[in-house]
């Protein structure tokens, strides 16, 4: 087992990190400083992966139901960890989000990790912002990782699997979206921390992701799979849908696949599970 590394929160994210690093893994609450340093004392790691955060338990819309565990969890851990691992020299990878940009598909191009555009419409992009911008002003001077990430897609059944919430809603938009294809992105973490990253990185798969597309792939296998497009105001939902861009991950070195690319080895896969 790989002791340098510690991952905190055993949420979907961090239980698949946990599993391809072979490290360390804790999922106590954190309500202050003080247990950020009992961690610290307790697994004496050399890197922290923050992979605390709260996205609602059915959606985002269910963080306005528990905004007091959504600001400590997304806003203030972030924070308090960044403190705990400056003080003592412990570099902090912080899994963030992409869903706190505006964004408009006529004009704008992908999102690069300096804008700062941001979208305040959702409590929970807000509580994301709060932290990123505090974190970002810090990696000019300390070793801190963000990793901003999008829909997470997943070679394996899983509720936060976006391909079994769409199977299951069987009606979907046609916008195109970034996607974090999690095989990818744990590719993506292990060549990060290998060449020791600084700053904010957008770990998303290239180009945008149509819902249709993925449908259709899995529909290809599942031939009595039905499903309808709707317009997105159908939804009557508060969402922020953009493209981020990939440039500053691939001049790292990484090969970022095109997410249309990976779509038929993941719904294969997936139906293998």
């Amino acid at each position: 087992m790989n002791k340098k590394i510690l991952i905190l929160g055993k949420g979907f994210i961090g239980e698949k990190l946990q599993k391809e690093l072979d490290c360390q893994i804790d999922g106590s609450m954190i309500n202050s400083f003080s247990d950020a340093e009992k961690l610290v004392k307790k697994y004496d790691p050399k890197i922290i992966i923050n992979c605390i955060g709260i996205t609602g338990r059915h959606n985002v819309d269910d963080c306005e139901l528990e905004r007091d565990a959504t600001l400590l969890a997304n806003s203030f851990v972030p924070i308090i960890l960044a403190e705990a691992c400056l003080r003592n020299n412990i570099k902090l990878v912080h899994i963030s989000s992409g869903c706190i940009f505006n964004y408009d598909y006529k004009k704008n191009k992908p999102i690069k990790e300096s804008s700062q555009d941001y979208f305040f419409r959702l409590f929970y992009s807000r509580s994301k912002i709060y932290a990123d911008r505090a974190l970002e002003a810090l990696t000019r001077d300390y070793n801190i990782l963000i990793a901003r990430i999008r829909i997470l897609l997943l070679n394996a059944k899983h509720p936060k699997n976006v391909l079994d919430k769409l199977i299951k809603y069987k009606k979907v938009i046609d916008i195109p979206n970034s996607v974090t294809y999690i095989p990818d992105f744990i590719k993506a973490i292990k060549h990060l921390i290998k060449i020791d990253a600084r700053g904010v990185y957008n770990v998303v798969n290239k180009g945008g992701l149509r819902y249709p597309k993925l449908l259709r792939m899995y529909q290809k296998y599942v031939p009595a799979f039905k499903f309808m497009v709707i317009s997105p105001k159908k939804l009557g939902l508060v969402r922020t849908n953009l493209i981020l861009s990939t440039k500053k991950l691939e001049k790292t070195g990484f090969k970022v696949r095109k997410i249309d690319s990976v779509l038929e080895e993941c719904v294969k896969e997936y139906l293998k599970s």
